[in-house]
C-alpha cells in the first residue's frame, strides 16, 4: 500500500486504515477473558464510580399457615471506588518521511500506534493478577495503583474477611503447587470450602475459567488436563477424563512481567481458577482507543518548528476489583 501524500486529507484516510489495522491485530486477551465485567462510562457522567456487593440470604424461611412471610435479610458487602484515567501517545510524521518515499517506515509507525492503547489496557488488566499478592504497585508511569479489594487486603490471601460474618476464607492455595491433576483438585476443594456470601453461608457457584501465565510447561499441562480423551495420569485408555472441557483456559501473556512490562520469571508459573458469573472485577470504558489526527485541510496542519504532521492515540478507562471469592490462585513455586 503506497500512502497518498498529495494532501493531508488523503494521508489521514490512509493513516486511519493503517491505525485500525494495528488496533485490530491485538487480541485483547484480558479484556475478552471473562475475568472482567465490562461496562460503559458515558461522557459527562463524572470520573468515579462506586462498585459494591449486595447479598441476600441463601435460603427461604419456612412459613406457617396464615403467618406473615419472613423479610429476607440483605447484607451489603464491601465497596470500592473506581476512578477514570486516560492514556495517550503521539508520533510525528516528518516532512522528510513524507517527501522522500519512506512509505514502509510510515506504515510501521502508524500500525504500531494502533497497538499502543490496547496493549496498555491488556497490561493494566493483567497486572491486577500479576500483583495480586500486594495491595498496590507502581505502574509503568510511576503512578501508585491500588490493587486491594474491599476488605483492604490483596486479591490473593489466606484470610479474606466477610462484611456480615466473622468467617474468613482463603483463595490462595496452600503450598502453592504447580498445576497438575492433583493441584487442580486441591484448588477445586479449596473453592468448595471457601466460597461464601456475606452472611458466611456456603455458596455453590463453581468456576468456569482456568487462567495462567504463558509458561509453556504450565499451559501444556493445562491443555493435557482439559483436552485428553482419557485420564492423562492413567495408562488405561478406557479411563474417562473428568476434567475434559470442564474449564475454559485463559492464557494471559503479560502476567509474568514487571511493572514496566519486562520479563519477570518469578511469576511464570502463576495459575488459578475463576468464575465469570461471580466476578467482581470491573472494566469501565470511558474512551475507546481512538486515533487523533491533525487539523483539517486549510488550517494549521504542520507543527511550526518541525514541519511534522502529528498523530496520536487516546483512550480512557477504570479498573476495580471489589472482592476476592470469585478467583483462586497458586504461584506455582511450591512454597507455603
Amino acid at each position: 500500500m503506497e500512502l497518498n501524500i498529495g494532501s493531508l486529507t488523503d494521508f489521514v484516510k490512509n493513516a486511519t486504515i493503517l491505525w485500525n489495522k494495528g488496533k485490530a491485530s491485538i487480541p485483547q486477551t484480558a479484556r475478552t477473558s471473562g475475568l472482567y465485567k465490562e461496562m460503559p462510562i458515558p461522557q459527562m457522567t463524572g470520573n468515579t464510580r462506586e462498585f459494591t456487593e449486595i447479598d441476600l440470604q441463601e435460603y427461604a424461611s419456612r412459613k406457617g399457615e396464615s403467618n406473615q412471610a419472613e423479610r429476607a435479610k440483605v447484607q451489603q458487602g464491601y465497596s470500592k471506588i473506581g476512578k477514570l484515567y486516560r492514556v495517550a501517545e503521539d508520533i510525528g510524521i516528518s516532512y522528510e518521511f513524507r517527501t522522500q518515499g519512506k512509505y514502509p517506515e510510515i506504515k510501521n509507525m502508524l500500525t504500531n500506534l494502533g497497538k499502543l492503547a490496547p496493549n496498555r489496557l491488556d497490561l493494566d488488566l493483567t497486572h491486577r493478577f500479576t500483583f495480586g499478592l500486594a495491595t498496590s504497585y507502581t505502574d509503568i508511569d510511576g503512578v501508585t495503583v491500588d490493587t486491594s479489594v474491599g476488605d483492604t487486603k490483596a486479591l490473593f490471601v489466606t484470610d479474606h474477611d466477610l462484611n456480615g460474618s466473622a468467617t474468613t476464607f482463603r483463595n490462595r492455595l496452600a503450598n502453592n503447587p504447580q498445576v497438575s491433576k492433583a493441584s487442580l483438585e486441591a484448588m477445586e476443594k479449596m473453592r468448595v470450602e471457601n466460597t461464601y456470601n456475606q452472611f458466611g453461608e456456603k455458596m455453590t457457584i463453581g468456576a468456569d475459567i482456568i487462567w495462567s501465565a504463558d509458561n509453556p510447561n504450565t499451559n501444556n499441562t493445562i491443555k493435557q488436563l482439559l483436552q485428553s480423551t482419557a485420564d492423562p495420569t492413567q495408562n488405561n485408555a478406557g479411563v474417562i477424563n473428568i476434567q475434559k472441557t470442564k474449564y475454559r483456559h485463559v492464557m494471559l501473556p503479560r502476567i509474568a512481567t514487571t511493572a514496566v512490562g519486562a520479563v519477570d520469571s518469578t511469576k511464570a508459573k502463576y495459575w488459578g481458577l475463576a468464575s465469570s458469573e461471580m466476578s467482581t472485577a470491573y472494566l469501565g470504558m470511558h474512551e475507546e482507543p481512538r486515533l487523533k489526527t491533525p487539523p483539517a485541510e486549510g488550517k494549521s496542519n504542520e507543527e511550526f518548528s518541525t514541519d511534522d504532521w502529528n498523530f496520536g492515540v487516546r483512550a480512557g478507562w477504570m479498573i476495580v476489583i471489589v472482592s476476592a471469592a470469585w478467583a483462586s490462585f497458586s504461584d506455582g513455586l511450591g512454597t507455603a
